[in-house]
C-alpha cells in the first residue's frame, strides 16, 4: 500500500511505497529535505457473517491471493493547484530589432507565371508589382527566381514555366 502525502515546501503530492515511511528524501520538484511519513494503518478485513457459506468465502480468498491482486502500482500523476513552471523560456528580441519590425513572422508567397494569365493577356509583372507594393519595402525580405513543370490538360504535355517566391515580414 502506498503513503500519499504533501511535501510542506511547495505542496507536491508524492505517493511511497510504505516501506519507506520514516526515510529522508529529496522532493522532486523542490528539492527540498523532507521525511515521509508513517503510514495511516489500514482498516481490519471484513469477516464473513457466521451463517455464511465457506464456497463465498474461499471465491474471495483465490481472488486475494491471485498474481493480479499481488501488482503494486507505483505511480502516481501530480496534481497541482496553481500553474506549473516554465521549464524553457523564449527568449525575447533585441529591442533595436522590435523598433525594426522583426517581431512579424516570416512569410512566403509564390507567384506563379501560369495562374497571372488572364483572357490571354499576361499579367505577371502588373500581379507581381501589386504584391511588392501590399508588403512595402520595409517588409520585403527577398525575391526569388522559381522554375516549376506542370501539366497542360489543353495540350496534354508537360510544360516548364517561372515565377518568382517573395519573403516578406507580415
Amino acid at each position: 500500500m502506498d503513503i500519499i502525502f504533501n511535501c510542506p515546501h511547495c505542496e507536491q503530492e508524492m505517493a511511497v511505497d510504505n516501506s519507506g515511511a520514516g526515510s529522508e528524501i529529496q522532493c522532486p520538484s523542490c528539492g527540498a529535505k523532507i521525511t515521509i511519513p508513517s503510514a495511516a494503518t489500514p482498516p481490519a478485513p471484513e469477516s464473513a457473517p457466521a451463517g455464511a457459506v465457506g464456497g463465498g468465502s474461499q471465491a474471495s480468498h483465490t481472488i486475494a491471493s491471485s498474481a493480479a491482486a499481488k501488482i503494486e502500482m507505483h505511480l502516481k500523476v501530480p496534481v497541482r493547484d496553481k500553474p506549473g513552471e516554465v521549464l524553457i523560456a523564449k527568449p525575447k528580441p533585441p529591442l533595436e530589432a522590435v523598433a525594426r519590425g522583426a517581431d512579424k513572422k516570416v512569410r512566403v508567397r509564390t507567384i506563379r507565371h501560369n495562374m497571372c494569365i488572364e483572357a490571354g493577356h499576361d499579367k505577371f509583372d502588373e500581379k507581381v508589382t501589386e504584391f511588392l507594393h501590399e508588403v512595402g519595402e520595409a517588409n520585403l525580405i527577398g525575391v526569388h527566381t522559381v522554375s516549376y513543370s506542370h501539366f497542360d490538360v489543353g495540350t496534354q504535355k508537360l510544360l516548364t514555366d517561372y515565377g518568382v517566391m517573395v519573403l516578406y515580414r507580415g
